[in-house]
């Protein structure tokens, strides 16, 4: 057996004794890298089919083909469809915070490989843009996680990411604390499409982390839209559902 291919698993091995994998949820240790333990898989709950096609909220039964939520039908959002990995739940939300605020960037890869599965359901090969970070916040933290995600996922895909076709113009206060039309007038004009990124015509799949009220999505969408985006599909890690909680 080759000598290097000694060494890797040698070095594998001793890693894994340093630092043994951990769970992204809860931190114990587990046999494998971005693996689960079983207190945290049975408490995460995956969203999918039966759901609004629109919003993606999750129906009782299934309602046909393109069926919409009362909600959706009423006011529609600015996208043409928003899914999630997640309804919004403690394991959810300690990855989200892991990877936002613990600096733990290989979950951007374990998030977008649950994303795939909601991604591929997409026709062609749709531009991949994350929710952008106001300057300031970028710097205060050196990342945004919105576009490791959307890097993790161009890859997967093969699909053209563009990082900077949004940016965040105006700085907003954090959401967490606002009601839901609150946080809608905060961040109305807070997007703008960059100069030069050529959408028009083409499809877009925008990336986020956490969707609450939608009210930073929604904002987003309005300005892919004023730039040509033929449509606009949110996909996030987490999202609340009705009768939950959550921050934006």
């Amino acid at each position: 057996m080759p000598l290097a291919p000694l060494l890797k698993a040698a070095l594998r091995t001793a890693l894994d004794y340093a630092l043994p994998p951990r769970c992204p949820g809860c931190g114990v240790i587990v046999g494998e890298d971005h693996s689960f333990c079983l207190d945290c898989w049975s408490g995460m709950a995956f969203l999918g089919e039966p759901c609004c096609a629109r919003c993606g909220i999750p129906f009782p039964h299934d309602m046909g083909q393109g069926a919409e939520c009362a909600a959706c039908l009423a006011d529609p959002p600015p996208w043409d469809s928003a899914r999630a990995v997640l309804a919004y739940g403690d394991v959810a939300r300690n990855v989200a915070l892991r990877l936002k605020y613990g600096r733990r960037v290989a979950l951007a890869g374990l998030i977008a490989r649950q994303m795939q599965r909601h991604a591929l359901r997409l026709e062609g090969a749709p531009v991949i843009v994350p929710v952008p970070l106001h300057r300031w916040r970028l710097w205060w933290r050196g990342f945004n996680q919105a576009a490791l995600i959307a890097d993790h996922l161009g890859r997967l895909t093969g699909w053209p990411v563009d990082r900077h076709a949004l940016r965040r113009i105006r700085r907003t206060r954090p959401l967490r604390a606002m009601k839901p039309a609150a946080r809608a007038r905060a961040v109305k004009g807070a997007f703008a499409l960059e100069e030069g990124h050529a959408l028009a015509g083409r499809p877009v799949l925008l990336i986020d982390d956490v969707h609450t009220s939608g009210a930073t999505a929604a904002a987003c969408a309005r300005a892919l839209r004023q730039g040509g985006a033929s449509e606009v599909h949110l996909l996030c890690w987490a999202r609340v559902v009705p009768g939950d909680h959550g921050a934006d």
